[in-house]
């Protein structure tokens, strides 16, 4: 699903600038789910599923067919023209050989240093955020409420919801940051904010005050919401470089190979997250009473495995050359061999 719907996002239009306001609008309708999301643990709690397992198999069963309901949709609205009316087409479609293409590709793919970064970067900012996403409502649940679930789902449905709209509003500040300071200067500032919100959250777990947490909110939203906002336009930039220089337009190896390292690294950090929550120590049959030093570990990990991942990918991308001159002028040599082929093609 995702490699032919992001591929075409790509293809949407070949402006620097317009890349990254189409990206945000993309990532700014997405954001619809996480003023949802948040409630789920207070839904799994409801008196008339019995208990909380209930709950969330009740939970699964309605995103999913939410999913499939969604998801069929660009299979059923977007045509594209037949193969036939296209010239040049590719003949019948063949598995050998789309295979032995897909390989090749990948690999050329893969030489990319700047595409690299990007993937690097991602992983790095995503995953973080990812790896201890489970993290802050243990935290919030047993260090700030003593292991009242209710409460704790409460704040917990609040903070989702305030992160959510704070994404929105980060969004549209990365994108008036790239048109002004360019995508990857953007990045740094967006970034920026967001470790400094993750580092914030130190300070602000506070068992007196539980609401502070809500402080960290609007400056951890910079992560997800430049991220998505930023990459996928930076990534759009890498297809122009890459037609420069092999002749191809490969709009889809880069988006598969993009979010299958993003899905591939999603499901290895909450795997690793499990194994960092059973490192702390914590054992559910104790409810409340969890001990002095499981409570530090949490939120030790919770605030520093994000904020070094953001601080790792900040530093990644110092290397990232390529700035909007750089891409006017890639394009620029582009539209001229377009226009140089088309011009033979007539005679």
């Amino acid at each position: 699903f995702a490699t032919p719907w992001v591929a075409l996002g790509y293809e949407l239009t070949p402006d620097y600038h317009e890349r990254t306001r189409l990206m945000g609008t993309q990532n700014a309708i997405g954001q619809v789910a996480y003023f949802i999301s948040p409630w789920f643990l207070l839904f799994m709690e409801l008196d008339a599923f019995g208990d909380l397992r209930a709950g969330a198999s009740w939970l699964a069963v309605l995103v999913g067919v939410a999913a499939m309901a969604l998801g069929v949709l660009p299979a059923v609205l977007l045509r594209e023209r037949p193969a036939s009316s296209i010239a040049g087409a590719a003949p019948a479609w063949r598995l050998g050989a789309s295979v032995r293409l897909f390989l090749r590709t990948l690999l050329e793919t893969l030489r990319c240093r700047p595409f690299l970064r990007l993937c690097g970067a991602t992983f790095l900012v995503f995953n973080g955020f990812i790896l201890v996403a489970a993290f802050q409502t243990y935290v919030v649940i047993y260090y700030v409420y003593g292991g009242d679930r209710d409460a704790g789902a409460w704040l917990m449905g609040w903070f989702g919801g305030l992160s959510a709209a704070f994404t929105l509003v980060a969004i549209a500040i990365a994108t008036w940051l790239s048109a002004r300071l360019g995508k990857r200067r953007a990045f740094f500032a967006c970034i920026g904010l967001s470790a400094l919100g993750y580092a914030l959250k130190w300070l602000c777990y506070s068992q007196e005050t539980p609401a502070l947490l809500l402080a960290a909110a609007p400056l951890i939203a910079f992560g997800l919401g430049s991220l998505f906002t930023l990459m996928p336009a930076m990534v759009a930039d890498v297809c122009d470089l890459d037609e420069a220089a092999t002749g191809e337009r490969r709009e889809g190896v880069y988006g598969a190979i993009f979010w299958w390292m993003v899905k591939l690294g999603q499901a290895l950090a909450i795997l690793a997250g499990g194994y960092l929550l059973n490192a702390t120590g914590f054992d559910v049959a104790l409810e409340g009473a969890q001990s002095a030093q499981t409570l530090l570990l949490l939120r030790v990990f919770d605030v520093l495995a994000p904020l070094l991942a953001s601080l790792a990918a900040i530093g990644l991308m110092i290397g990232y050359d390529l700035t909007e001159r750089r891409m006017r002028d890639v394009r620029a040599e582009l539209e001229a061999r377009r226009a140089s082929t088309a011009a033979e093609g007539s005679v």
